[in-house]
């Protein structure tokens, strides 16, 4: 028994070791799949360990550096790091001024440009101090390269960047230091640049042109002084960033386009007129009237006032900038179109009536003088005076040439016909009415300047006496072709009309006049004398022999009865009124152009025919009224006669162009038309 009890002992042992080898057999193989496990996840981090051993090799080389190398790479890392702070530091400062200078400027001007000229400060220590940090930041890392102290990549790295920065260093690259920051604060002050004029320029009030000549008082600057001021302070500081020439682009492109709004309340389609849209002078001596007029006001009130406020303005940039930016002003405003219609009539065809036309460009041009070489006279200004200095001469040239060729005018007409109505000639119309102003008291001193010009630039002197004389020789040339044209009618009748209409009009339109005065009052007597004169040959060789046909011889002691004498009444009607009628169908085509003289030439004819034909009729019509054609013989009542001749001599409707041109010179184009083309402008 107590052996099998034993027995059961030692097997209960064995089982429990067998369990617990079990277990131990499991635990080992639980441990060895960990590891295995372990070992397997061990394998890619020992390979990237052998990958890494490179660079942790080179982050540990400043350690096996040598140790005077490392002492002294301190000494350069301290000295490449002040600089490089600072300029960091001062980039903050220049992101810190954004908001500000990203604002509106017309909120606080002043404090706008202030901010402006902190970032201008910031730049500038910018662009003065990181080249001196780049260069210390070169030389560690020039160091760290020859002593073998970093790794190589890194320092490859570095040199890029500070590569990079060098090149800002850049004159084209210095304004990305800021990112954009500072041409976008001056984009802005440029903008209120444009806000401030547009804002204040208002155009000048215009008059009218009935009182454009009386204005005397020389139009103000248009624009407040605070204006002013602030536009002086953003072209400060536009000048310094060198971006003047837009500015003054933005200047002259507002203030010309508000000279230009003022101009045109005055209407000055005129001035694009070209030398095809016009015939002649007189087409458009309206226009150049009134040219006188506006340029004198552009000049004394739009430009005047422009001169002064870009010399207000511009002051400070000195007088190139100004000038240069008020010639710019006139030319675009208009004055050089002004100049170009005034060149435009000088290039017209040459009559009578331009010389006058010329005369009043001159003395709007001399009266300006003082104005232009002031306002105009800079070298700024080189194109106005160009043009000007050309216009003068033009007008100079036009006008001399056109007056010292009116002689010659005056007697090639002679070789012309002289009117068949018996009318005064056109060129006598004309040439007495221009002599008279010529030598009156608005041309003549004008006339004389000119003259005086054109002898001196060929040193020749000129006096007044040859002035006068050459109007005088062109008023004896119109006596000359006077005699001569009354003698070329084959109609002594016409001809004595015509001497009488010629003389007559000689004697009233010199009469009191500054060339009568110079012809005396002989001159006078002699011409009156003669319109008298052939006043009474007409009546006597014409109208004085209708009367005669009226005679009572035979009638008062006829003895031969009442039908022999209605007989010879019958006969000496017939005659008369046949010889009335073809001298009334003659001459009522004739002209008589003075109304006085006229009335007075046809009441004589009334009083040398009518009472006569009345008397005639009271006594003997009664014989011929009882006859059947009676109608044949009274042909006229009294009445009726004398309203046909008070109604002789009266002028047609557009008068008859008397003299037709020729050919006078190459220089002198067809002057005697011109002379027919300019009546209705001078009579």
């Amino acid at each position: 028994m107590a052996e099998s009890v034993k027995s059961d002992g030692k097997g209960d042992d064995r089982i429990e070791n067998l369990i617990a080898a079990r277990k131990s057999l499991k635990l080992s193989l639980e441990k060895s799949k960990s590891l295995g496990l372990a070992l397997k996840k061990a394998g890619p981090i020992l390979d990237e360990m052998k990958q890494r051993l490179p660079s942790l090799e080179a982050a540990v080389r400043p350690i096996r550096a040598d140790k005077e190398a490392l002492v002294a790479a301190g000494g350069h890392i301290n000295r490449a790091i002040g600089p490089a702070a600072a300029v960091l530091k001062v980039f903050d400062a220049v992101h810190g001024l954004e908001k500000s200078l990203l604002s509106d400027p017309r909120n606080d001007l002043p404090g706008y440009l202030s901010v402006i000229k902190r970032l201008e400060e910031a730049l500038r220590f910018l662009g003065d101090n990181c080249g001196l940090a780049i260069q210390w930041l070169e030389d560690i890392v020039e160091y760290l390269e020859d002593n073998v102290m970093a790794d190589e990549r890194h320092l490859l790295n570095l040199k890029k960047s500070l590569k990079g920065l060098r090149e800002l260093q850049s004159e084209d690259e210095r304004a990305h230091l800021d990112g954009g920051l500072l041409n976008a604060a001056l984009d802005k002050l440029e903008g209120e640049f444009w806000r401030l004029l547009t804002e204040h320029s208002v155009p000048l009030p215009m008059p009218s042109s009935s009182t454009l000549g009386e204005q005397a008082v020389i139009a103000p600057s248009q624009l407040p002084v605070s204006v002013i001021h602030k536009l002086q302070a953003i072209l400060g500081r536009l000048r310094t960033n060198n971006r003047l020439e837009k500015c003054i682009s933005i200047y002259v492109e507002v203030r010309s386009s508000n000279v230009r709004a003022s101009l045109q309340a005055l209407d000055l389609d005129y001035l694009e007129i070209s030398i095809a849209e016009f015939n002649d002078v007189q087409s458009i001596e309206g226009y150049i009237a009134q040219w006188g007029k506006h340029l004198e006001f552009a000049v004394k009130h739009l430009f005047e006032a422009e001169y002064k406020l870009c010399n207000d303005v511009f002051e400070r940039l000195g007088l190139d900038v100004w000038m240069g930016c008020f010639s710019k002003i006139a030319a675009q405003a208009g004055i050089l179109a002004f100049l170009q219609f005034g060149k435009t009539v000088t290039e017209s065809k040459k009559d009578p009536i331009k010389l006058l036309k010329l005369l009043d460009i001159f003395a709007s041009l001399n009266k300006l003088r003082l104005d232009f070489n002031r306002l105009f006279g800079g070298a700024a200004c080189i194109e106005i005076q160009n043009l000007t200095r050309d216009l003068i001469r033009r007008v100079i040239d036009g006008a001399a040439e056109i007056f010292w060729e009116l002689l010659v005018q005056v007697e090639l007409q002679r070789q012309i016909p002289p009117p068949p109505d018996g009318n005064v000639p056109i060129l006598v119309s004309i040439i007495t009415e221009y002599c008279n102003k010529l030598l009156g008291d608005n041309y003549k001193p004008i006339l004389s300047q000119v003259l005086v010009i054109h002898r001196s630039w060929k040193h020749e002197k000129f006096q007044e006496r040859i002035l006068v004389g050459e109007v005088l020789n062109i008023i004896k040339a119109i006596e000359l072709n006077l005699e001569t044209w009354t003698k070329a009618y084959e109609d002594t009748i016409l001809a004595n009309l015509f001497a009488m209409n010629n003389h007559y009009h000689l004697y009233k339109h010199l009469k009191g006049t500054k060339v009568g005065d110079l012809l005396g009052d002989s001159w006078f007597k002699e011409h009156e004398q003669y319109k008298d004169y052939y006043a009474t040959i007409f009546l006597r060789d014409s109208w004085g022999k209708l009367p005669g046909h009226l005679s009572r011889e035979g009638l008062i002691l006829f003895s031969g009865g009442r039908a022999t004498a209605r007989d010879l009444v019958k006969k000496r009607l017939k005659t008369f009124n046949e010889a009335f009628d073809e001298m009334y169908k003659k001459q009522s085509s004739w002209v008589v152009p003075d109304r006085d003289l006229r009335e007075k030439i046809c009441q004589q004819i009334v009083q040398a025919v009518v009472p006569i034909y009345r008397s005639y009729m009271q006594n003997y019509g009664p014989l011929v009224e009882q006859d059947g054609s009676s109608n044949k013989y009274a042909k006229y009542s009294v009445q009726a006669l004398e309203q046909m001749l008070s109604s002789l001599f009266l002028p047609k409707p557009g008068r008859y162009a008397s003299f037709k041109g020729r050919q006078l010179s190459d220089k002198f184009n067809n002057g005697v038309a011109d002379l027919r083309r300019t009546t209705s402008a001078v009579v």
